[in-house]
């Protein structure tokens, strides 16, 4: 049956052993998790925005993915809409280039550590801007480095975190939702207590309220002098020539036109006696 040759079977020969799984490259893995969007599984394209939990993703395949009302994955079945993302502030790597596989695409704004998981990374909620933890934690400020722009505890986001640090974030963003929700309701009640009247005195009736509190300003009616009204009613009684202009007006009556002037028409004496047409009017029988 073999064997025969002075051959000397190893165990593994004779007896079938269980596989060992297969491991993973914990290196490949990190670099596909900061180089990939965590719904399409794409590189990443800019703009780049992180969810509540610190995963990232292209913000353009988030858009893709809400206008087609498709429903989202597992893991990213928190955003609902594009308020449940945050666009971040990302600084570029130097020495990155396009078919580098090696350098990191973005560094830590302050002190230059690279983006590839090597580091820890957080992201402030408030504005959008990336750094290492370390370097947050030597500032120890509750005020951005970059932007100037104050954050609380709450509004520290860890990027592509453990599972550990998942469950931490899901508690942060549901508190920094409730304390949104708390500021949002208490503007309105701010404007609704502006915009309201102000309680009643007792004794005193809301109509005498808001008569005390609308006055009206009080119309002077200004005093004009006879003469003066007279050319406010009639605008021509000041020029002697609009005179003519009015029905009742003669030439015959005018104390001002001379007997030669009064001539020329026909209202005159002398032209009552004459029996045909003058020679100015346009009476038929003086053609």
């Amino acid at each position: 049956m073999g064997c025969d040759g002075g051959t000397i079977p190893r165990r593994d020969e004779l007896v079938r052993l269980k596989k060992k799984p297969e491991t993973k490259d914990k290196d490949a893995e990190r670099l596909y998790r900061w180089r990939h969007c965590a719904l399409t599984q794409q590189k990443l394209q800019q703009p780049i925005v992180m969810c509540g939990l610190g995963r990232l993703y292209s913000k353009q395949s988030v858009i893709e993915q809400l206008l087609e009302k498709e429903k989202m994955p597992e893991a990213c079945a928190h955003i609902k809409n594009l308020k449940d993302v945050k666009d971040l502030r990302l600084t570029a790597n130097p020495a990155y280039s396009a078919e580098d596989e090696k350098n990191a695409p973005f560094i830590c704004a302050l002190i230059g550590l690279e983006m590839s998981g090597q580091f820890r990374f957080v992201a402030l909620w408030t504005c959008g801007c990336v750094f290492s933890e370390r370097a947050l934690k030597q500032l120890n400020t509750n005020v951005c480095s970059v932007c100037q722009t104050p954050y609380t505890e709450q509004d520290i986001v860890i990027l592509n975190g453990t599972e550990e640090d998942i469950d931490l974030m899901r508690t942060r963003m549901e508190a920094r939702v409730a304390r949104l929700k708390a500021e949002k309701k208490e503007k309105k009640k701010s404007k609704a207590v502006t915009e309201t009247v102000v309680k009643e005195e007792p004794g005193t009736s809301s109509t005498e309220i808001k008569k005390s509190k609308i006055k009206l300003p009080t119309v002077v009616k200004p005093q004009i002098p006879a003469n003066k009204r007279e050319l406010l009613l009639d605008p021509l009684a000041s020029d002697p020539n609009a005179k003519k202009v009015k029905k009742d007006y003669s030439v015959a009556t005018d104390e001002k036109a001379t007997e030669v002037y009064k001539s020329i028409f026909t209202t005159h004496e002398s032209e009552k006696k004459q029996e045909r047409g003058h020679w100015i009017t346009t009476n038929p029988y003086y053609y």
